[in-house]
């Protein structure tokens, strides 16, 4: 756990917007080294100013976090201006709906790229240098956070490409967690996994790269873009809200972090069928009017 954030230094990817931006601003009121990044130009120079007006020290690194060569340049420029960071945040992430089978290679290598290979990255490339500066300093205590999606525990339909990463990503975090029980006291990890909160990941098409261009969407995809839209602009819980969890979770040495608990009813719904052999449940069990909607829409596209 870190129970004492002043002076130490956080790596945050998608730190342009979202969870990574509000996880910036609570990192620069508390007196953290913050290391940006984002693949979006814009958005990431204005957390830099704002980050400095709050007088952080700010290394700030356009990347696209699918790119093995990108990550690995950002990790030895972290090493050299600020060391080996305590936090890392591996947020960056994109969404993609739509039937599983009409999803195109190009939409698989996009999601997967960003939201698992973005986060294998991160691991690879960090959780090294926590561990030299662990064994180098007693007193040294990292933490690696990685985001997932509640659709990381859960399979709603039409949005098969975003679960398949999300469920990777909870996967590698468990296994991360256990592999680092093994080797340091000193090093830990956590998991996030929201629901639907506002942060901009519903509009994800705005940073997608020309060469994965988006064939003409189909009709169960602009279904998926309009339910998305819709759930993710209601959201009742802020993106602050959830930085705030996130920060009292590393405090806390706490792996699992949700920002709608009363959501794990349906994982423990699915969890029983698993083990009980059954068919997966209705996901909609608890909303069968959106359930109905969905499957109305679909047949009639």
């Amino acid at each position: 756990m870190i129970d004492h954030f002043p002076g130490k230094t956080a790596v945050l990817t998608g730190a342009g917007s979202g969870f990574g931006l509000e996880c910036a601003r609570i990192g620069a009121r508390l007196g953290m080294n913050l290391v940006l990044v984002d693949v979006q130009q814009d958005a990431l120079d204005q957390a830099v100013a704002e980050m400095t007006a709050q007088g952080a020290q700010v290394l700030a690194r356009k990347v696209d976090v699918s790119n093995a060569q990108a990550m690995a340049q950002l990790a030895a420029d972290v090493q050299a201006r600020f060391g080996a960071p305590h936090l890392v945040f591996n947020n960056a992430g994109v969404g993609a709906g739509g039937l599983v089978w009409e999803n195109s290679v190009a939409d698989w290598e996009w999601v997967l790229g960003v939201n698992l290979w973005g986060v294998v990255h991160g691991v690879r490339l960090f959780t090294p240098m926590m561990l030299a500066a662990a064994q180098a300093d007693p007193a040294y205590r990292g933490h690696i956070v990685n985001t997932a999606s509640m659709a990381g525990l859960l399979t709603p339909p039409n949005m098969g490409i975003y679960n398949v990463s999300k469920h990777a990503v909870v996967a590698l975090t468990e296994t991360l967690y256990q592999d680092l029980q093994l080797v340091s006291d000193q090093v830990s990890a956590s998991v996030l996994c929201p629901y639907f909160v506002p942060t901009g990941i519903s509009q994800s098409q705005r940073n997608r790269p020309a060469d994965l261009a988006a064939e003409k969407p189909t009709a169960s995809q602009l279904i998926g873009q309009a339910q998305s839209d819709k759930a993710v602009g209601s959201g009742k819980v802020s993106a602050a809200d959830v930085a705030q969890k996130v920060f009292d979770a590393v405090a806390a040495d706490q792996f699992y972090i949700y920002s709608h608990p009363q959501a794990l009813g349906n994982v423990q719904s699915r969890m029983e069928a698993i083990v009980q052999g059954l068919n997966p449940p209705d996901p909609f069990a608890a909303r069968p009017d959106v359930g109905e909607g969905l499957r109305q829409a679909l047949r009639q596209a």
